[in-house]
């Protein structure tokens, strides 16, 4: 029997081990690591190793546009086909044929021609105008937890087997001293520890424009485009991209949480996993929703990639998107 969703979230604890996903940037031959401070379950101040909702959600939308890449069931615009950061705001096509129409028509036909505009959300700067599309898939920074995670900097050297008697000239004695003929020195940063990590997908959303309350595209094009987002949440957990992956790929030891699902007009909780009783609160909210929404909101527990994987293959196979009813 299909079940209907109207928003999914994911609650969940990742344990990653010598990765570099996110950073500030670079200072002389110094990478500095990516920090922010937060409040522990404790009440205190902490400042720990964290990796920004934007390179998550980025991940996430790049697996969508390799699912949907090619595809012809599945609509892309002109810029999201090449993967660019403007996406539909760099289709002249689009700019030109939103010339002289509302806001809710250009919203309109966004969602008309294009699947990953209209789930990964855009501020529409084509033709001039500012519209926003407020994204589907919401992700929170993903943070480490105090006392359970580290960063630490490495010594590496890189070694530049050609360089020219003029380049060697050129530098001071005291750089030429370091780099010892030819090797380059610098330092890069890799963390360790376990990661809280907070999800939401506004399923019902997909394909409705927010200003005319109304759906643009029908049924079997949301089915397909929520197919997409789904299997692309997988792929996010299972491989997490970002920086420094070619000589410090993560170590992904362990992932366990809760995925949270709601079938009526209710949002899916959410608890930070900061809180080491997430688990047992998202239970407890569960069944505080049952006494005015009974069976609106089912949770399924994993305690691996094994299980998680298992929990939204599940989902993939049983539930369809929530047509809103207004």
């Amino acid at each position: 029997m299909t079940r209907n969703v109207y928003s999914l979230s994911i609650s969940a604890q990742a344990t990653l081990n010598m990765h570099s996903l996110n950073n500030e940037g670079g200072e002389g031959n110094q990478i500095t690591t990516r920090m922010v401070n937060i409040v522990g379950e404790d009440g205190r101040l902490h400042n720990v190793n964290a990796i920004s909702g934007d390179m998550i959600k980025h991940i996430q939308a790049e697996h969508v546009f390799r699912l949907l890449s090619g595809r012809g069931d599945v609509p892309l615009c002109a810029g999201c086909r090449e993967f660019n950061a403007n996406r539909i705001s760099a289709d002249a096509e689009y700019g030109k044929a939103i010339e002289g129409k509302s806001d809710a028509e250009a919203i309109t036909l966004l969602l008309e021609s294009c699947a990953l505009d209209d789930m990964a959300g855009n501020l529409i700067t084509a033709g001039n105008r500012s519209i926003p599309r407020k994204s589907v898939a919401e992700f929170s920074w993903v943070v480490g937890l105090p006392e359970l995670t580290t960063t630490d900097s490495y010594f590496h050297v890189k070694y530049a087997s050609e360089r020219s008697a003029e380049a060697r000239a050129a530098e001071a004695e005291e750089e030429r001293r370091k780099a010892n003929l030819g090797q380059a020195i610098f330092h890069r940063p890799a963390s360790s520890g376990v990661y809280a990590i907070v999800t939401n997908f506004e399923v019902a959303r997909i394909g409705f424009n927010d200003v005319t309350q109304t759906y643009a595209v029908d049924e079997a094009q949301r089915a397909l485009r929520y197919r997409a987002l789904l299997e692309s949440v997988l792929y996010t957990f299972i491989e997490p991209n970002g920086a420094m992956r070619g000589t410090q790929n993560p170590h992904i030891v362990d992932f366990k949480g809760i995925v949270a699902v709601s079938s009526d007009v209710i949002p899916a909780p959410t608890m930070s996993p900061i809180n080491s009783g997430y688990r047992e609160q998202l239970k407890s909210v569960r069944q505080a929703l049952e006494k005015i929404r009974p069976g609106a909101v089912t949770l399924s527990q994993f305690d691996s990639l094994a299980q998680f994987s298992e929990v939204m293959v599940e989902q993939l196979e049983t539930t369809a998107p929530y047509t809103l009813g207004y």
